[in-house]
C-alpha cells in the first residue's frame, strides 16, 4: 500500500530544529540534520509564516486589471528551551562567546561586533508512520530575544528567523519543503 503524504495526511507534532553557519553553498538536509548541529530542544513547536505583498490596478470600469506580487516574506520561529551561552551567538549577531574550563562568558551588544552572519535552519518533523517533513530556509534571528526567568516556569527562547533573499537559489526560493514519500508496510487487522 502506497502512503504518500496526501491532502488527507494529518501531521501532528513538533520536531527537531538545527542551525549550522551558511558558507554559500547550500547544504542538503542530511548535513544540517545532526545532533551536534541541534539548536536546541524546542517547546512550543515551530511555526512557517509566509506572507507577500501583492499590488493590484484596474481602470475605472472596472473591466481590466492586474495583479502582481510585489514582495515575499518567510519566517521561521520556534521556541527553544534547552539553551546556553553558545545557542546565544546564533540568536545575536553582536554576540561574542569565550570559554575556558570554569566558565563561559558572553558579550552582547556593540553595532560594530555584528559578524554578518547567516544561518541555515532546518526544522525536522518526524513522522514514522506518514514520512517525516523538513523545512530549511537560510536567514537570521530578527526578533532578538527575551531570556525569563521565573519560579513556576522554564526559561524559553523564542526565536524568529527571517529569510534572507537570493541564497537558497537562482530562482528566488526563500524556503525549501521537503516530504518523505515512503510505502508504509500494511497492517493485519
Amino acid at each position: 500500500m502506497n502512503n504518500k503524504r496526501t491532502n488527507e495526511t494529518i501531521t501532528l507534532g513538533s520536531g527537531n530544529l538545527y542551525i549550522d553557519t551558511f558558507t554559500g553553498t547550500l547544504p542538503e538536509f542530511k548535513d544540517i540534520i545532526k545532533e551536534e548541529k541541534r539548536l536546541g530542544f524546542i517547546k512550543g513547536g515551530a511555526k512557517l509564516t509566509y506572507s507577500g505583498e501583492v499590488y493590484e490596478t484596474s481602470d475605472d470600469l472596472g473591466r481590466v486589471s492586474k495583479r502582481k506580487i510585489t514582495s515575499e516574506d518567510i519566517k521561521l520561529t520556534s521556541g527553544i528551551m534547552t539553551w546556553n551561552g553558545n545557542t546565544l551567538k546564533y540568536l545575536c549577531s553582536t554576540a561574542r562567546v569565550t570559554e575556558t574550563e570554569e566558565k563561559r562568558i558572553v558579550k552582547i551588544g556593540g553595532a560594530e561586533n555584528d559578524n554578518g552572519e547567516q544561518y541555515v535552519i532546518v526544522f525536522e518533523h518526524e513522522d514514522k508512520a506518514d514520512g517525516n517533513v523538513r523545512i530549511m530556509i537560510v536567514g537570521q534571528n530578527t526578533n532578538g530575544f527575551e531570556l525569563t526567568f521565573a519560579k513556576d516556569t522554564e526559561t524559553v527562547i523564542d526565536a524568529e528567523f527571517t529569510a534572507t533573499k537570493g541564497k537558497l537559489d537562482d530562482e528566488g526560493t526563500l524556503v525549501i519543503i521537503e516530504e518523505d514519500l515512503k510505502e508504509k508496510t500494511p497492517t493485519i487487522e
